[in-house]
């Protein structure tokens, strides 16, 4: 379901940034990374001296060359020996001069690729770590990771190389353009005139590679989302034995991407062939009529030999130049997809002048909710929640029961405001939750899901994850209320035991003990507890049940049980179907009323006493 839904919601995408594309043209796509470049323009002023230094002295070396020629080889003696040791000399000094103007821009340009590329994938994932979870609802986290790896790889190559190439060859092209004339205004005409008709069938041949070059990085973009998408879920792969059955699904994505790129790579073969041809065969030709005047005697061997030189630089440049907007078009692309993803805003943010939370006692948060109605975006024309309107006092347990899909776990995620109500107010210590600044309001709460996460990390930093500056010493006491203590002292490095990717060397009772410690070590005003004993045994269930117990003093707790003897002892259970409160009291009450809570309540005691 999540890969058809992302395919729905990126396909109509797809097709306004195409229209965009062809609009703005590669070059224009690339001034979406200005921002990105403006912090360092004094780096880029030094690799622009270093650049013309180096054009300089490349310029040069053909001036060098006539004077060999002609002042050189056209005499003879000691003069003539005098000139060509100059003549040498100056070719060793501009050569060293080059060297050192050539690693300068190197070493800058590599520099600044590197920087930028960096600044790229920092701001990329500072924006997406911001999204509500309806951004991730309709995006693949592959696909984001690709965008943050492999297309800032290619803008790293444009920055870092392609950029200083292409200033470097501008230089060369126009400098030898221009002495191309002083060497000669009739070879120098006539090879414009031919190279301009030659320029208008690579341009136009190059639309079509920038358009492949786009196509390819969203098949490659395709293939790592599948990949990371079945990596995520393969216990549930195996189980089903579809390791087959997905790596062919993944083979035939790869091949669909090696397809692109085999289109693009022809594509960008016949441009690079038939620039080289078209360019080559017009200096060939202008080359032969200068031949022809050395002989004639209109022009010095001196002259000739200086005008195949600066000839074969400008030639060289417009090769360079094309290659390089081979490079470009593919950054195209790639900067196109970053700046798009960057351009997402986020429907949950804090507002422009948040409200303080008013002073607290030490009895917990109040929360309130006015005539709340919600769907979730992805089913809009399906009511998740009606009509709510619930008040919970300062240091009250509440517990929420029914049956799945009654809207339970909507609560939490809308108090933790990953998502905003349709209609209806939510507050917290009589502040609409709106008003509050997005840390301000879930620093407030801690919340113990269900389902459990625990990052790559040992067990120490996984508790801290519930308050960065803890402690050792607290960490270690969180874990002791939680039931954690014991169970992490017999891990192989006890609380420096890596824990393994989303806690796989743990038991689900285990991390759901490592949860309750993070909750508790963050010690909020209002504790939200999702099925916080439903993986654990009876023995954990019992010590995490009074530690609960403990925690749940001087703060306000709301529990999701299914398990119905976990909220007995609550102030108040509220009994949901629907989206909708259908009861409300105590368990002594409800079962009294002998509605929907007295029958869950029989099903699952007598269930229990059947299997004692």
């Amino acid at each position: 379901m999540t890969t058809s839904t992302t395919a729905a919601s990126t396909a109509p995408a797809a097709a306004p940034s195409t229209t965009r594309e062809a609009k703005k043209g590669s070059l224009a796509t690339l001034r979406g990374l200005a921002p990105f470049l403006a912090p360092y323009k004094r780096q880029f002023a030094m690799a622009g001296v270093a650049l013309v230094v180096a054009a300089g002295s490349t310029l040069a070396i053909p001036a060098a060359f006539k004077q060999m020629i002609d002042l050189g080889f056209g005499g003879a003696g000691a003069k003539s020996i005098q000139h060509v040791d100059l003549v040498f000399l100056a070719l060793f000094g501009l050569a060293t001069l080059l060297a050192l103007a050539t690693a300068a821009r190197f070493y800058t340009v590599s520099w600044l690729g590197e920087r930028v590329t960096a600044d790229i994938r920092r701001a990329v994932y500072q924006h997406v770590v911001t999204q509500s979870p309806e951004f991730f609802e309709t995006t693949q986290t592959g696909e984001v990771l690709s965008r943050i790896t492999t297309d800032t790889t290619l803008i790293q190559a444009v920055v870092g190389t392609s950029i200083s190439m292409a200033l470097r060859n501008v230089l060369l092209f126009i400098g030898g353009l221009i002495m191309l004339f002083v060497t000669s205004i009739k070879l120098s005409s006539i090879i414009i005139g031919l190279l301009v008709l030659t320029v208008l069938p690579i341009v136009m041949f190059g639309r079509r590679v920038r358009k492949l070059s786009r196509d390819s990085q969203d098949r490659i973009a395709d293939a790592s989302a599948m990949a990371g998408e079945i990596l995520n879920a393969m216990p549930t792969v195996q189980a089903f034995t579809h390791e087959k059955l997905e790596a062919s699904r993944f083979g035939a994505s790869v091949e669909s991407a090696f397809g692109t790129a085999m289109r693009r790579i022809r594509a960008r073969a016949f441009l690079t062939m038939l620039a080289i041809v078209l360019v080559f065969g017009t200096i060939v030709f202008v080359l032969w009529l200068g031949a022809h005047a050395v002989l004639a005697g209109t022009m010095t061997g001196g002259d000739l030999g200086q005008f195949i030189l600066y000839a074969s630089i400008v030639a060289g440049a417009i090769g360079a130049l094309s290659e390089v907007m081979g490079e470009a078009q593919r950054a195209a692309g790639a900067t196109e997809r970053l700046l798009e993803l960057i351009s997402v805003k986020s429907k949950i943010e804090s507002p422009a002048q948040p409200l303080p939370l008013p002073p607290r006692a030490d009895s917990g948060a109040a929360l309130s909710l006015q005539d709340v109605g919600f769907s979730y975006p992805s089913r809009p024309d399906t009511a998740a929640l009606q009509h709510l309107t619930l008040d919970i006092k300062p240091g009250e347990t509440v517990a929420v029961v029914g049956p799945s899909g009654a809207g339970k776990t909507t609560l939490f995620q809308l108090f933790l405001r990953f998502y905003d109500p349709q209609s209806g107010s939510i507050k917290l210590d009589g502040v609409d939750i709106t008003r509050l600044d997005l840390h301000t309001l879930r620093g407030a709460i801690g919340i113990v899901p269900q389902d459990t996460v625990i990052f790559s990390a040992d067990a120490m930093e996984n508790i801290r994850y519930g308050r960065a500056d803890a402690s050792d010493e607290e960490v270690i006491a969180a874990a002791k209320l939680a039931a954690a203590h014991e169970f992490i002292e017999r891990l192989p490095q006890g609380y420096q035991s890596f824990l393994g990717e989303r806690g796989v060397r743990l038991s689900g009772g285990q991390r759901q003990r490592i949860a309750i410690a993070r909750a508790l070590l963050k010690n909020p005003p209002l504790l939200l507890l999702d099925e916080a004993t439903s993986a654990l045994d009876a023995e954990s269930e019992r010590l995490v049940q009074t530690a609960l117990e403990a925690a749940m003093v001087g703060r306000t707790t709301v529990i999701i049980a299914h398990r119905l003897a976990t909220v007995q002892r609550a102030d108040r259970i509220i009994v949901m179907e629907d989206g909708r409160v259908v009861e409300t009291g105590t368990h002594k009450s409800l079962v009294e009323l002998g509605g929907i809570y007295a029958n869950l309540a029989a099903l699952q005691f007598h269930h229990v006493q059947a299997g004692h």
